[in-house]
């Protein structure tokens, strides 16, 4: 009977130990509603896709509208942060996030949370995303041929070459952020694509796609306008493969080893 009981708590004890993993990270995930209505729509149907994922009490998607939170108290406790579709605006929140990026933080960012213009006036975060500003894009929204450039990289490894991504408004940077050392480009607008377009034509040029600045533990998805972004299995897949490969880079280690 003892040896039972005993056993029944040795069980017990490592039962405890099982389940004090989890959650694995935590992610804070920044979007606005007072943006271009095909954008909230977006963040809306992306909330709903990471909440999903969370299933199992396997890691915390935490959610907020408040670009305050942008703060390094705040921060400090989330394996990453998700921009959905939004920016930092003010001088505090930007330097938060450079604060946190400069020390280990990882950024995970979606179409719109990558526009930049001349007048952005933010030189860290045009260096951050690879020194491209916002060129031209097309309209409307249109399905692409998407082709893998880096097929070993741990976010489009078991990726086919290409495939079809649903409707997206596609950006194209100048220049390109290829051009940049730092920047490893992993997925780009096919040539066959263009011109691409019905009023606003991207006629021609180097559009990637999906993109890391090696600097710095972060990931840029250019798509994130408007519904059925999550339609398809192929870029799903991408999409959260991305997320683990931010979280596995993190200097503290692997929680997916732990």
């Amino acid at each position: 009977m003892k040896k039972t009981i005993l056993a029944l708590c040795v069980l017990s004890f490592c039962f405890l130990q099982v389940r004090g993993q989890f959650p694995r990270f935590k992610i804070l995930a920044f979007y606005s509603e007072n943006v271009e209505g095909a954008h909230v729509e977006f963040a809306e149907e992306a909330i709903i896709f990471f909440k999903k994922l969370t299933e199992g009490n396997g890691f915390v998607f935490d959610v907020t509208k408040d670009m305050n939170d942008l703060r390094t108290e705040k921060l400090k406790d989330y394996s990453f942060i998700m921009m959905l579709n939004d920016v930092p605006h003010s001088k505090e929140q930007r330097q938060a996030l450079e604060t946190y990026m400069e020390n280990g933080g990882g950024w995970y960012g979606f179409h719109v949370a990558a526009y930049n213009d001349r007048s952005s006036n933010w030189p860290w975060f045009l260096n951050f995303l690879g020194g491209g500003v916002f060129h031209r894009n097309n309209w409307p929204p249109l399905p692409a041929k998407i082709v893998i450039d880096q097929s070993n990289h741990p976010v489009t490894k078991g990726l086919p070459s290409s495939y079809i991504s649903p409707l997206n408004e596609w950006y194209q940077w100048k220049p390109s952020p290829r051009e940049n050392k730092d920047i490893q480009v992993l997925a780009s607008l096919a040539p066959e694509n263009y011109p691409l377009g019905l009023k606003d034509i991207i006629p021609n040029g180097d559009t990637p796609v999906v993109w890391t600045n090696t600097k710095y533990r972060m990931i840029y998805l250019n798509i994130g306008h408007g519904k059925g972004i999550f339609s398809d299995a192929t870029q799903n897949k991408l999409i959260i493969d991305a997320l683990k490969w931010v979280v596995s880079s993190d200097k503290k280690g692997n929680v997916f080893e732990k």
